[in-house]
């Protein structure tokens, strides 16, 4: 079974390419989209869940936010900031918020993929 998975991107166009991406590559099942920071923190909140892929840049907030917001997850839960800007800074912030990996979205996808590979297969 996929991997339940929250994707929190505003940018349409890389949501159409990223969510049969990772359907087809990935074995993840893409079960909410979030454009800001208050739909992604509550879409963790209202959703059973077992990965969320979090950009930093949104529409509105920031991903910071979001992976804040999912630091009590549970041990099965796992997050993953995405983002064009992923300088050591960047890096360090989303670590510090929570995050389990970072990838740039322009040079580390394939990266992205085998860390979703990785995860146990969904319930």
């Amino acid at each position: 079974m996929a991997i339940k998975t929250i994707l929190v991107e505003d940018n349409e166009g890389i949501r159409r390419a990223l969510i049969p991406a990772l359907a087809e590559l990935a074995n993840v099942d893409v079960i909410a989209i979030a454009e800001t920071a208050a739909e992604g923190i509550l879409a963790l909140a209202s959703h059973s869940w077992q990965l969320a892929i979090v950009d930093m840049q949104l529409r509105e907030g920031t991903g910071l936010a979001v992976l804040r917001a999912g630091q009590d997850r549970a041990a099965h839960q796992h997050m993953i900031a995405f983002s064009n800007y992923a300088t050591h800074e960047i890096r360090r912030r989303c670590m510090e918020a929570g995050a389990d990996a970072v990838y740039d979205k322009s040079t580390e996808i394939e990266a992205l993929f085998e860390k979703c590979r990785s995860y146990p297969d969904g319930d």
